[in-house]
C-alpha cells in the first residue's frame, strides 16, 4: 500500500500470485491524466471518474496524499480530504479470511453536495478469463488492441467473480442498496500496452456526479457509509 501515492493499493496475491495489473512501468502522481500517471493497482475515484467542469481526470483521491490514521496487525485505516469538493474519505481494510473494505464520506463543505465514489481495482487480463458480469465472455474475448468501458443495470449486481487461468480466482461483493452502480472496464493492450479488467461499484451513475443517475446527497456534516469484500473464490 502507497499513502502517498493516493492510498494505493499495490498488491493483491493469492497462493502466491499478484492479481493487480502492475502497469506498464509508469509512475507520475503530478500527471493531469490519470493514464498518463500510471493506471496500475487499486486506486479510489473520488468525486468522479469522467473529467468535466472543474472535476480533474478520475477525480481527486489518486493524485493526493492520504493519512494513515491506523495500523495493527491485519487492518489499516487511511483517510484523504478533497480540495475540489469539500470531502473527506476514510478507508479501514481488514484482512481476514478474506478482504473488507469499509468506507465513510463526509461532507466537510459548507453547501450540499452528491458523495460521488467508484472503486477502482485494476486487476490483470487474460483472454479467455472468467468475467462473471452479464457479457463476460465477449469481455474476456475482447480484440486484442482494445479497450471497454459498460455500464450494468442499477442495483442489478452485488457480486461478480474473476478467474485466471492459472486457478486464482476472486469473488467480489458489494451491497447493491449502497452502491447501486457498477462499471466493468477491460483493456486488452490499448492506451500504450495496459491489459487490466476493473470491477467497479460505485455510489452514483455514468462515472460522475451526474444529477441523471445521482449518488446521495449530503449536506454539510452528513455521512455516507458502505463496505465491499473480496474473497478466495477458488
Amino acid at each position: 500500500m502507497s499513502p502517498e501515492r493516493g492510498g494505493r493499493i499495490t498488491s493483491l496475491r493469492l497462493g502466491g500470485e499478484e492479481l493487480l495489473d502492475q502497469g506498464i512501468g509508469i509512475d507520475d502522481p503530478a500527471a493531469a491524466l490519470f493514464v498518463d500517471g500510471g493506471a496500475q493497482g487499486w486506486d479510489e475515484m473520488v468525486p468522479n471518474v469522467e473529467a468535466g467542469g472543474f472535476l480533474p481526470d478520475h477525480g481527486e483521491a489518486w493524485r493526493s496524499p492520504w493519512e494513515e490514521l491506523m495500523r495493527s496487525g491485519g487492518s489499516t485505516t487511511l483517510r484523504c480530504v478533497g480540495r475540489v469538493v469539500p470531502w473527506e474519505l476514510t478507508r479501514h481494510i481488514v484482512v481476514v479470511d478474506r478482504i473488507q473494505v469499509f468506507y465513510r464520506y463526509t461532507n466537510v463543505g459548507v453547501l450540499p453536495h452528491y458523495a460521488y465514489w467508484c472503486a477502482h481495482p485494476l486487476f490483470k487480463f487474460e483472454e479467455g478469463m472468467e468475467i462473471g458480469v452479464p457479457g463476460g465472455e465477449a469481455l474476456a474475448s475482447l480484440e486484442p488492441g482494445s479497450s471497454r468501458k459498460s455500464f450494468l443495470p442499477k442495483g442489478s449486481l452485488d457480486r461478480a467473480r474473476l478467474g485466471w487461468r492459472s486457478g486464482a480466482a476472486i469473488e467480489m461483493l458489494w451491497d447493491a442498496l449502497l452502491t447501486p452502480y457498477v462499471g466493468v472496464w477491460v483493456c486488452n493492450g490499448d492506451l500504450g500496452g495496459y491489459r487490466q479488467i476493473a470491477i467497479e461499484p460505485a455510489t452514483g451513475g455514468n462515472d460522475r456526479p451526474d444529477p441523471a443517475a445521482p449518488p446521495p446527497l449530503l449536506f454539510p456534516g452528513e455521512t455516507l457509509e458502505w463496505w465491499l469484500d473480496i474473497r478466495d473464490g477458488r
